[in-house]
């Protein structure tokens, strides 16, 4: 039970591990949290104008899911662990994300982090949802309804690969948890006022480079 207990807890602590601030502040740019969305996730810190500085931390938050998940499957065994704690561990990694405690629970949406835990449950279930989400994106060019899409289809794919497992119950709440965070999104896409990957959109108050103060490191 102890050894369960700090499994879980050690996937949320490395979920929680905030890149977009640790990347903005190694490259001295902006908190990811005072501009745009506000939201430590890589497409806001693409609003940087930094496309490096996106790209890290979209791997970064990828790479934690991952790493997560691949630590309890390569310990599991000695320490004893039943490998049905896959699924809590894979939805604590996310979780951390989301609502991180180095962040005061104020995450990201958690797109990276959930498919670099879905690349560590399974590759063939990683690579299905991220292609459902890449064809989304490419068709539409609406990231975010692109992650709608794949999350949707995840609970699907998972359940094919493992079945009512733990596994699945924990992709399934993974799934609504994301669609809930895209809540504002679905708005602007039933409006039409979604930005399109590529839109450029007016500059508003508290957007880099806007208002008093805004370029002030």
């Amino acid at each position: 039970m102890q050894n369960s207990l700090i499994a879980v807890t050690l996937a949320y602590l490395i979920g929680s591990i905030p890149f977009a601030v640790v990347v903005s502040w190694v490259m001295r740019l902006p908190d990811p949290r005072t501009y745009g969305s506000s939201n430590p996730g890589a497409t806001n810190v693409l609003r940087s104008g930094n496309k490096i500085a996106a790209l890290l931390t979209l791997i970064g938050d990828a790479a934690k899911g991952w790493v997560a998940v691949m630590l309890f499957k390569e310990f599991a065994a000695p320490f004893g662990l039943d490998m049905q704690l896959q699924g809590p561990v894979a939805l604590f990694a996310f979780l951390g994300h989301v609502f991180p405690v180095w962040l005061r629970f104020k995450g990201g949406k958690g797109v990276a982090t959930a498919l670099g835990v879905l690349l560590a449950l399974n590759v063939w279930l990683a690579l299905a949802t991220a292609a459902i989400w890449l064809t989304v994106v490419i068709v539409s060019r609406y990231s975010s309804l692109g992650a709608l899409v794949a999350a949707s289809f995840a609970p699907f794919a998972t359940y094919y690969w493992f079945g009512w497992t733990a596994v699945t119950w924990a992709v399934i709440v993974m799934s609504l948890i994301l669609i809930w965070r895209h809540q504002a999104n679905i708005v602007k896409l039933i409006r039409g006022e979604e930005n399109r990957i590529g839109q450029k959109k007016p500059p508003v108050e508290g957007e880099i480079g806007v208002g008093p103060g805004a370029n002030e490191r």
